[in-house]
């Protein structure tokens, strides 16, 4: 049976005092503000917000469950949280919306919530068998069993190989798209036995579930998580006031890939090579607070396996730059 009962009771956030200390000095100052891009449950907004008594939250999410969840969480700390329905590459609109010209603080925890994991009929999980629906937001947007039963072999490959890394992806989608010609894939169950079948007999064993990487796919597509996530990071630098803080929770490479790229970006000098001295405009606007990426300890993986694949990296904004938040 799924979890049930409150957001509390529910829901572990990985690296969640790790990350409060990352964001936390960025937040001692009286209407301080900062963005929980991915709300999800509430754990890592609750704790800052007890962390920081001075500092207001935004909270974002696409999942109006995890919102309500998550409000319930939040009550007690009224005025101080606002929360918005809205997948998190809106953060400029919704920071637009609010009035907020910058922020002290934005945390994002990226990919699937544990909330959307542990509902086995959002069919998030290759575990059980359920409707392959992986939309983080079901009000809106192509099922999962729609991207399988509609691409082009050629395009559900290139799904499979860009966003799973699947090795197999061409052999996958071919099956895919002989099996759905006998009938549609409606629930998980059937797909992880294709993969299985699929997938060469000396690898099934290595890498867990053979089906993980096909799942992940499907997910980052029909969320359209990796297109989001490009336009969030750029927006959430910009969004950063002088001394204000990003933290980032990454769990596979394709994200931690991206996040790393934007960061070492804002941390590096653009002073053409031969002048004598750093031009002040090409100087980094960007501090690492992390060297290279942090992961979960041991202690925290076996009291929470979700952990076992994050990636934290953190930075902090040292100077404005030209059409960027003060």
């Amino acid at each position: 049976m799924p979890p049930t009962g409150s957001a509390a009771d529910r829901h572990v956030p990985v690296l969640r005092d790790r990350v409060v200390d990352l964001l936390a000095p960025a937040l001692e100052t009286a209407g301080s503000v900062v963005v929980d891009g991915t709300l999800g449950m509430g754990g890592h907004a609750e704790a800052l917000l007890r962390r920081c008594p001075e500092a207001v939250l935004v909270g974002i999410d696409r999942d109006e469950q995890a919102l309500a969840l998550a409000g319930e969480r939040l009550a007690g700390f009224g005025e101080r949280v606002r929360l918005v329905h809205a997948v998190f590459d809106e953060l400029a609109q919704v920071l637009a919306d609010l009035g907020l010209a910058s922020v002290q603080g934005v945390l994002l925890d990226l990919g699937v919530s544990s909330l959307q994991l542990d509902e086995e009929q959002r069919g998030f999980a290759y575990r059980v068998d359920a409707p392959l629906d992986m939309r983080m937001d079901q009000g809106s947007g192509t099922t999962a069993a729609e991207v399988l039963n509609t691409y082009p072999a050629d395009e559900l490959a290139r799904v499979l190989r860009d966003y799973g890394e699947e090795r197999f992806a061409r052999r996958i989608a071919a099956a895919v798209v002989r099996e759905r010609e006998t009938a549609p894939f409606t629930t998980s169950a059937r797909l992880v036995d294709v993969v299985r079948a699929n997938v060469p007999a000396a690898t099934r064993h290595a890498g867990g579930n053979p089906a993980k990487r096909t799942f992940q796919a499907l997910r980052i597509e029909v969320n359209g998580e990796l297109d989001a996530l490009a336009t969030v990071l750029p927006d959430a630098v910009d969004a950063l006031a002088v001394g204000g803080r990003l933290a980032v929770l990454s769990y596979h490479s394709l994200e931690d890939r991206a996040v790393k790229q934007v960061l070492a970006a804002g941390a590096r000098s653009t002073t053409p090579p031969g002048l004598p001295v750093e031009l002040p405009e090409h100087a980094p606007y960007l501090r690492l607070l992390t060297r290279g990426a942090e992961v979960a300890s041991p202690d925290e993986i076996e009291d929470n396996p979700r952990a076992a694949s994050v990636r934290l990296r953190a930075a902090e904004r040292t100077r404005t730059t030209t059409g960027r938040a003060a």
